[in-house]
């Protein structure tokens, strides 16, 4: 029985719409089962002749092979008829029926086998058959399902297409008129085939380009390799390449690069002339962005620029001593020796783009000869091809480490003075006894005291000029005896800590994970715990640690601040502003161990110089105040930004803003103190040549301050600590002067008495050069202990205040006056 009959024309419609397209896709499975080694074989064939395989084979060969092929195909569409079933309808329907539950489709076709006479089957059959009719209405066309995994276990279909696929992007139609040609007589016809593509240097990124494919003009970057081929019988004498594109002239060689604009031309039956215009390959530029600055390591630190189109492969810094700049007295008025460059390569980013990179070259070179010296550097980069930039120029002190202790100091200018030149040697040993003259006084280490004349007598120990390996010697236990009189026990401290900043600084460049950062900041804290505990020890005069105890302490929480600060950077991914706190880090370690400013703080004792010393330690202490509550406000910044816009509850936060409020007021208030006693300090200046400059800088102080306590009572924390700051430099520019106005008014009272006792014919042919008293013995040096009733940095910078201003006044003898500006710019 027919289906339709019991269907409306509509649902009728529907049900062999869904059988009829479910009937053409299983067509389509036959079809493709019969047939997909015949399709397979003529994709092979399409795409291996788009990509011009056929050309490479001769021409006699080719024939046959095309008709193998030929044939091989034809067998297999044979096959594939073969195989072929046509599919009824029936399967079709059945595949519909399947997908409907009940299969509704057979059951509408069934006949009752019950009696029709009997009322109730016919009642039941035809609810059946209603029922069914209602289901069928939800037919679908069902889609093919060729299963051809498993007809090609091997995939070789997919082979076909991809080399189908390969043939339609890479191919070339014109690959595919070459395979009319059936006899010589053909191919002299068509004429000659030629190929040829221009591959771009591989740092430009550009994709290769083919000949066939291009216009009449194209454009190529500067290096790029052409490639021509000829093909056919006869092809070299048929076509002829010509090109000006290489810079060599005319000529048949098929492979050339591009190095300048012009033409390539094949000419022949099949040629083509092409216009090339040169992508050029420009030169690296390299710049230096401001003054070389010192670090407070000693590292010596340089922003640059570099640029390229391509990017930038290589630069290098390179110093070259300045001996024009060098003043020329004492060891260096001998003909320096000759030294090589030092060149430095810049660590350029791993990743990203380097067409355009700005950083600071950053070097410890504290060590090398060229070390404190005038140099000219010169930072020139360098591209892929091997192009060199333009040399950016620049001079300056090439920095190195500061010793502050004086007997380092020397010893360090000794090791320049031996550098420059290994004549030298005698005037080294020479310097070196005299100042480590009294060794109990003036070295006090055993160790030290017993290294130093192993130097000498290592210096004195010769015939003939030094050797190289015993220069190289000399200076680097000079180095070592140097470092251990400045650092002390320090110095394993000192190493440890470098180690580990080294180490976080390491991790910053390399992205480490947060577990790697808390246990390098972990590592970094003890370091720093460990050297502070040891400067305190080394500081160890009572009158040291009483002027310093509040500052130490607090210095000490806001390192604990800042490595905090460290810690949350990196763990969010802020690797620049982390750095930015590494530096600052450093420059707070190195305040805590040179914490007597290196401008001038002599004349201890005096009233007006001991209430500026107090005042500049007060405001010292303002400023580390001022310091923390800035670092705080940062830390609160995000709550206080989720807490805007919503009211205040309770007394805690109405209590919370007071406490801020007052903490500003208190910073105001005392910043407002030190601004009156300033005033209240003008009246104890001394006259003297230089009242006008202590005025003018205490005047600058006073405004200074005036607008660091404006800005307090702003809250403006970060621009009351810039006025702070040039409160200090005010001050401590006002401290240099008025120690100077005091040395002066000092040695005038000495010279006064020594005219009036009719003493020797000057009283300064009694001091030595450092400002000392001749001893009681006779010999150069002095018996007075230098470091007996204050620090040795104090000490220092009274000899400082003294050497200005004896290299200020003319009648002193020149050699003398040469010695004193050395060393003042050295330190």
């Amino acid at each position: 029985m027919d289906y339709r009959t019991h269907l409306t024309d509509e649902t009728a419609k529907r049900v062999s719409r869904a059988i009829g397209a479910t009937h053409i896709g299983v067509l389509f499975e036959h079809v493709a089962t019969a047939f997909w080694p015949s399709f397979s074989g003529i994709s092979v064939v399409i795409g291996l002749t788009l990509l011009g395989v056929h050309e490479v084979v001769p021409l006699g060969w080719r024939m046959a092979i095309w008709g193998m092929v030929a044939l091989a195909l034809a067998g297999l569409f044979v096959l594939g008829v073969w195989r072929l079933r046509w599919p009824s309808p029936a399967i079709a329907m059945s595949r519909v029926d399947a997908t409907l539950r009940g299969q509704p489709l057979q059951a509408l076709r069934d006949t009752p086998v019950s009696r029709e006479s009997d009322p109730s089957s016919r009642a039941i059959w035809a609810a059946h058959m209603a029922r069914m009719s209602t289901r069928v209405a939800a037919a679908r066309p069902v889609a093919p399902e060729p299963m051809m995994a498993a007809k090609d276990p091997y995939g070789l279909r997919l082979v076909a297409l991809t080399v189908l696929g390969m043939g339609l992007v890479f191919g070339s139609i014109d690959h595919a008129k070459t395979v009319a040609m059936t006899s010589s007589t053909d191919q002299i016809a068509a004429g000659p085939t030629w190929e040829g593509w221009v591959k771009p240097p591989a740092f430009t990124g550009k994709p290769t380009l083919y000949l066939a494919d291009l216009g009449a003009g194209f454009e190529a970057p500067q290096g790029s390799q052409v490639t021509v081929r000829l093909y056919g019988d006869g092809a070299s004498d048929d076509l002829t390449l010509r090109e000006t594109v290489s810079g060599i002239g005319d000529g048949a060689a098929p492979d050339f690069k591009v190095a300048q604009s012009g033409d390539i031309e094949i000419d022949g039956p099949t040629g083509q002339l092409w216009s090339v215009g040169l992508i050029p390959d420009a030169p690296p530029t390299a710049e230096l962005i401001g003054d070389m600055t010192r670090a407070a390591s000693g590292e010596a630190r340089q922003s640059y620029r570099l640029s390229d189109d391509f990017g930038v492969t290589k630069a290098v810094m390179v110093f070259e001593r300045d001996g024009a700049a060098v003043t020329r007295h004492y060891g260096f008025a001998l003909t320096p020796e000759p030294r090589p460059d030092l060149i430095i390569d810049v660590i350029l980013p791993q990743t990203g783009s380097r067409t355009e990179i700005e950083g600071m070259f950053a070097q410890n070179v504290s060590e090398h000869p060229f070390s404190g010296l005038p140099v000219m550097m010169s930072l020139r980069a360098y591209d892929q091809t091997g192009q060199v930039s333009t040399d950016a120029i620049g001079e300056g002190i090439l920095p190195g480490r500061r010793f502050f202790d004086p007997l380092a100091a020397a010893i360090i200018d000794v090791r320049r003075e031996l550098l420059w030149n290994r004549s030298n040697a005698t005037r080294a040993a020479q310097v070196l006894r005299a100042v480590s003259y009294q060794p109990d006084e003036t070295v006090g280490d055993g160790d030290v005291t017993q290294r130093l004349r192993a130097v000498i007598s290592l210096i004195e120990d010769r015939v003939g000029p030094m050797s190289d390996e015993r220069v190289d010697q000399v200076v680097k236990e000079l180095w070592e005896i140097a470092t251990l009189l400045e650092d002390g026990d320090l110095k394993e401290a000192l190493e440890r800590l470098r180690r580990a900043q080294e180490r976080l600084q390491q991790a910053m460049r390399d992205g480490a994970s947060d577990e790697e950062i808390a246990r390098l900041m972990q590592e970094l804290r003890g370091a720093t715990q460990d050297y502070i505990a040891r400067l305190a020890e080394q500081q160890g005069d009572q009158e040291s640690e009483a002027a310093q105890g509040e500052t130490q302490q607090m210095s000490a929480d806001q390192l604990q601040q800042l490595m905090d600060r460290i810690q949350e950077l990196m763990e969010q991914g802020r690797m620049a502003e982390a750095q930015q706190m590494m530096d600052m880090l450093n420059q707070l370690l190195e305040n805590m161990r040179v914490t007597q400013d290196p401008n001038g703080q002599g004349g201890e004792g005096n009233p007006s110089m001991q209430g500026m010393q107090d005042m500049l330690r007060d405001q010292q202490e303002l400023n580390d105040d001022t310091f923390s509550d800035l670092q705080n406000q940062q830390d609160q910044g995000p709550q206080g930004e989720e807490g805007e816009g919503q009211d205040r509850q309770g007394s805690d936060a109405q209590g919370q803003g007071e406490d801020g409020a007052s903490d500003m007021g208190a910073l105001s208030e005392r910043q407002g103190a030190l601004r009156r006693e300033l005033e209240r300090q003008r009246g104890n200046v001394p006259n003297g040549e230089n009242a006008e400059g202590i005025g003018e800088a205490l005047d600058g102080a006073g405004r200074a301050m005036d607008d660091a306590e404006q800005a307090l009572r702003e809250n403006d924390l970060g621009g009351a600590l810039d006025r702070q700051a040039q409160a200090l430099e005010a001050l401590r520019e006002g401290m240099r002067q008025l120690g100077d106005q005091l040395s002066q008014n000092q040695t005038q009272d000495q010279d006064g008495q020594q005219g009036q006792s009719g003493g020797a014919t000057g009283g300064e042919e009694r001091r030595d050069p450092l400002g000392r008293f001749a001893g009681n013995t006779g010999q150069a040096g002095s018996d007075e202990a230098m470091t007996e009733g204050e620090d040795v940095y104090r000490r220092a910078e009274e000899l400082l205040d003294e050497i200005r201003r004896r290299s200020a006044e003319q009648q002193r003898p020149d050699d003398e006056r040469d010695y004193l500006n050395r060393l003042l710019d050295r330190f």
